[in-house]
Protein backbone atom coordinates (compact mmCIF):
# COMPACT_ATOMS: atom_id res chain seq x y z
CA UNK A 1 0.00 0.00 0.00
CA UNK A 2 1.12 3.61 -0.59
CA UNK A 3 1.92 5.93 1.83
CA UNK A 4 -1.35 8.50 0.08
CA UNK A 5 -3.48 5.32 0.46
CA UNK A 6 -2.04 3.87 4.06
CA UNK A 7 -2.90 7.98 4.92
CA UNK A 8 -6.56 8.23 3.20
CA UNK A 9 -7.17 4.62 4.96
CA UNK A 10 -6.01 5.72 8.51
CA UNK A 11 -7.98 9.12 8.18
CA UNK A 12 -11.30 6.89 7.32
CA UNK A 13 -10.34 4.27 10.30
CA UNK A 14 -10.20 7.08 12.63
CA UNK A 15 -13.30 9.21 10.76
CA UNK A 16 -15.40 5.61 11.25
CA UNK A 17 -14.49 5.00 14.85
CA UNK A 18 -16.64 5.85 17.45
CA UNK A 19 -13.35 5.03 20.41
CA UNK A 20 -9.84 6.10 20.01
CA UNK A 21 -7.99 3.51 17.92
CA UNK A 22 -4.82 2.18 19.36
CA UNK A 23 -1.33 2.35 17.83
CA UNK A 24 -1.34 -1.39 17.14
CA UNK A 25 -4.25 -1.86 16.55
CA UNK A 26 -4.21 0.89 13.22
CA UNK A 27 -0.64 -0.94 12.77
CA UNK A 28 -1.66 -4.55 11.86
CA UNK A 29 -4.95 -3.33 10.13
CA UNK A 30 -3.00 -1.05 7.94
CA UNK A 31 0.00 -4.01 7.72
CA UNK A 32 2.92 -1.53 8.70
CA UNK A 33 5.20 -0.93 11.99
CA UNK A 34 3.75 1.37 14.73
CA UNK A 35 6.47 3.62 14.23
CA UNK A 36 4.85 4.20 10.81
CA UNK A 37 1.99 5.02 12.72
CA UNK A 38 3.32 7.55 14.47
CA UNK A 39 4.42 8.99 11.71
CA UNK A 40 1.54 8.87 9.62
CA UNK A 41 0.14 10.69 12.64
CA UNK A 42 2.24 13.37 12.89
CA UNK A 43 1.67 13.66 9.05
CA UNK A 44 -1.79 14.29 9.29
CA UNK A 45 -1.96 16.57 12.45
CA UNK A 46 0.33 18.74 10.17
CA UNK A 47 -2.49 18.65 7.43
CA UNK A 48 -4.96 19.90 10.18
CA UNK A 49 -6.57 17.21 11.10
CA UNK A 50 -7.19 17.61 14.78
CA UNK A 51 -5.92 13.58 16.35
CA UNK A 52 -5.96 13.87 19.73
CA UNK A 53 -3.55 11.52 21.85
CA UNK A 54 -5.85 9.24 24.50
CA UNK A 55 -3.92 6.26 26.95
CA UNK A 56 -6.13 4.27 25.29
CA UNK A 57 -5.48 5.44 21.28
CA UNK A 58 -6.13 8.22 18.70
CA UNK A 59 -9.02 9.57 18.25
CA UNK A 60 -10.47 12.31 16.04
CA UNK A 61 -13.66 14.36 18.36
CA UNK A 62 -16.99 14.56 16.84
CA UNK A 63 -17.18 16.02 14.05
CA UNK A 64 -20.51 17.13 11.77
CA UNK A 65 -20.59 17.71 8.21
CA UNK A 66 -23.95 19.71 6.78
CA UNK A 67 -25.44 20.44 3.97
CA UNK A 68 -28.89 21.91 2.73
CA UNK A 69 -30.47 19.75 -0.04
CA UNK A 70 -33.14 21.02 -2.39
CA UNK A 71 -35.94 18.56 -2.88
CA UNK A 72 -39.32 17.99 -4.69
CA UNK A 73 -41.52 15.24 -3.76
CA UNK A 74 -45.02 14.31 -3.32
CA UNK A 75 -46.27 13.21 0.05
CA UNK A 76 -46.20 9.39 -1.16
CA UNK A 77 -42.46 9.73 -1.28
CA UNK A 78 -42.38 11.71 1.99
CA UNK A 79 -41.34 8.04 3.90
CA UNK A 80 -38.99 7.04 1.27
CA UNK A 81 -36.93 10.41 1.00
CA UNK A 82 -36.71 10.23 5.10
CA UNK A 83 -35.93 6.88 5.06
CA UNK A 84 -33.27 7.20 2.04
CA UNK A 85 -31.40 9.86 4.38
CA UNK A 86 -31.71 7.93 7.84
CA UNK A 87 -30.56 4.64 6.46
CA UNK A 88 -27.34 6.29 4.90
CA UNK A 89 -26.32 7.13 8.22
CA UNK A 90 -27.27 11.09 8.54
CA UNK A 91 -29.78 13.45 10.31
CA UNK A 92 -32.51 15.15 8.74
CA UNK A 93 -32.30 18.11 11.88
CA UNK A 94 -34.88 20.04 10.02
CA UNK A 95 -37.12 21.22 6.98
CA UNK A 96 -37.90 24.37 5.40
CA UNK A 97 -39.49 26.05 2.60
CA UNK A 98 -39.54 28.98 0.67
CA UNK A 99 -42.50 31.35 1.29
CA UNK A 100 -43.78 33.76 -1.44
CA UNK A 101 -45.32 36.01 0.82
CA UNK A 102 -44.11 34.83 4.69
CA UNK A 103 -40.25 34.07 3.39
CA UNK A 104 -38.33 31.38 5.38
CA UNK A 105 -40.59 28.78 7.30
CA UNK A 106 -38.90 26.12 9.03
CA UNK A 107 -39.95 23.26 11.57
CA UNK A 108 -37.03 21.18 13.27
CA UNK A 109 -37.36 17.16 12.69
CA UNK A 110 -34.15 15.86 14.41
CA UNK A 111 -34.81 12.34 12.28
CA UNK A 112 -31.41 9.88 12.79
CA UNK A 113 -33.49 6.48 12.26
CA UNK A 114 -36.20 4.64 10.75
CA UNK A 115 -38.26 4.92 14.36
CA UNK A 116 -38.15 8.84 14.32
CA UNK A 117 -38.85 8.67 10.61
CA UNK A 118 -42.15 6.72 11.79
CA UNK A 119 -42.99 8.43 14.67
CA UNK A 120 -42.95 12.21 13.06
CA UNK A 121 -44.95 10.38 9.52
CA UNK A 122 -47.75 8.72 12.40
CA UNK A 123 -48.29 12.51 13.56
CA UNK A 124 -48.63 13.73 9.90
CA UNK A 125 -50.94 10.86 9.08
CA UNK A 126 -52.96 11.58 12.14
CA UNK A 127 -53.56 15.16 10.79
CA UNK A 128 -51.94 16.70 13.84
CA UNK A 129 -49.95 19.47 11.15
CA UNK A 130 -49.57 19.16 7.66
CA UNK A 131 -45.79 19.22 5.81
CA UNK A 132 -44.61 22.45 4.60
CA UNK A 133 -44.26 21.02 1.45
CA UNK A 134 -47.85 21.71 0.75
CA UNK A 135 -47.41 25.35 0.99
CA UNK A 136 -44.96 25.22 -2.03
CA UNK A 137 -45.86 22.41 -4.34
CA UNK A 138 -43.94 20.00 -3.04
CA UNK A 139 -40.71 22.15 -3.00
CA UNK A 140 -38.47 21.91 0.09
CA UNK A 141 -35.30 22.13 2.06
CA UNK A 142 -33.77 20.18 4.43
CA UNK A 143 -30.56 20.51 6.49
CA UNK A 144 -28.85 17.17 6.55
CA UNK A 145 -26.03 16.13 8.96
CA UNK A 146 -23.39 13.29 9.52
CA UNK A 147 -20.19 12.29 10.84
CA UNK A 148 -18.52 12.02 7.22
CA UNK A 149 -18.46 13.96 3.85
CA UNK A 150 -18.69 10.71 2.45
CA UNK A 151 -22.28 9.96 3.58
CA UNK A 152 -23.34 13.19 2.50
CA UNK A 153 -22.02 12.55 -0.61
CA UNK A 154 -24.37 8.68 -1.09
CA UNK A 155 -27.46 10.93 0.46
CA UNK A 156 -27.20 13.28 -2.41
CA UNK A 157 -26.37 10.75 -5.13
CA UNK A 158 -29.46 8.42 -3.53
CA UNK A 159 -31.69 11.55 -3.71
CA UNK A 160 -30.53 12.27 -7.13
CA UNK A 161 -31.45 8.54 -8.23
CA UNK A 162 -35.08 8.34 -6.48
CA UNK A 163 -35.84 12.15 -8.82
CA UNK A 164 -36.51 14.22 -6.01
CA UNK A 165 -33.20 16.25 -5.86
CA UNK A 166 -33.46 19.54 -7.01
Amino acid sequence: MKKEERLKALEQKLKESPQPLSGDKLAKSLHVSRQVIVQDIALLRALNMPIISTNRGYILPNQEYSMVVKVNHSMDQMQQELETIVDCGATVHDVFVEHATYGKLEAKLSLSSRRDVKEFLNQIQQGKSQPLNNLTQGIHYHTITARSQDILDEVKKSLDKMGILC
